[in-house]
């Protein structure tokens, strides 16, 4: 018994010897033939490399399967989201027939005059020179191209501003927020009258608005088209804070958002006289 003990110890001895000698040895042959040993690297990774991936199939169908049940998940709450959506958009969809319907009918009995087709251009944003005492920017179109001053300069559907200088390659937008910019708004709903006036903070202020009935956040401001600056019900921007203050606005726009705009000519003299009136008046002075 004693013998078997001994015996035991001498081979966890000489079994630990052995292996640093093999270890070194190994290293010494990597010094010595790099080329084997690559190619035996290579030959123990092809020969892993199978069981590996057998072993990987489990874990990675797990995950699949998991990932797929996340995903149908997802997928039924934004099912359900989107009915809800289609729905409504199906209603209002059945309104604005009705109401176009309505206005083509209302429009043959009073005889209505619409409005004449616009013509617009489009022309990529080149500076922004806002800063503490102006908020406009400058586009790379001009005289040569048909812009003129006092012509609105959308983004999408959504009002920016208006031209408020004019060269021959490039024009000066005047944006909302500036505060030599007024801009006759209504309030959408209630249709109550107001003055959009700029005063270089980022959202714009209301004057000369009537209490009644009371403004809310989120209420949306159009224009109204008065003064002839600006065609009526053009997408201004929503009430973002009503305070004894005044009523603050939040444009639709990102002025440090714009890459390209739209100028709109809709054949309105506006509040600036074009150019040939104003030699005209200057001649008749």
């Amino acid at each position: 018994m004693g013998r078997l003990v001994v015996l035991r110890q001498m081979a966890h001895r000489f079994a630990f010897v052995g292996m640093v000698a093999f270890a070194f040895g190994l290293m010494l042959l990597g010094k010595a033939d790099t080329l084997l040993v690559e190619r035996a690297r290579v030959a123990v990774t092809d020969a892993v490399t199978p069981i590996l991936d057998v072993l990987s199939r489990p874990a990675s169908v797990i995950a699949e399967v998991v990932e797929n049940v996340r995903e149908l998940a997802q997928l039924r709450a934004e099912n359900g989201r989107l009915k809800a959506e289609n729905e409504k958009l199906q209603h209002w969809q059945t309104v604005a027939r009705r109401l176009e319907a309505e206005n083509r009918v209302l429009r043959g009995q009073l005889n209505f005059v619409a409005d004449p087709d616009s013509a617009f251009i489009t022309a990529r944003v080149v500076g922004d020179t806002g800063g503490a005492f102006v908020h406009s920017m400058l586009i790379s179109a001009g005289s040569r191209d048909g812009v003129r001053k006092g012509q609105a300069v959308l983004a999408g559907e959504m009002l920016v501003g208006r031209i408020a200088e004019v060269g021959q390659r490039s024009s000066r937008i005047l944006l909302l927020t500036d505060i030599n910019s007024r801009i006759p708004v209504v309030v959408e709903t209630s249709r109550a009258k107001a003055i959009l006036g700029g005063d270089n903070n980022d959202r714009p202020k209301l004057h000369y608005l009537s209490t009644s009935p009371p403004l809310s956040p989120g209420d949306r401001i159009v224009t109204s088209g008065h003064g002839g600056a600006f065609p009526a019900g053009m997408a201004v921007g929503v009430v973002a804070a009503v305070t004894e203050g005044g009523v603050r606005v939040e444009p639709f726009v990102n002025r440090h958002e714009l890459e390209y705009v739209t100028v709109v000519d809709y054949g309105l003299s506006g509040v600036l006289p074009s150019d040939r009136e104003a030699a005209r008046r200057k001649g008749g002075e």
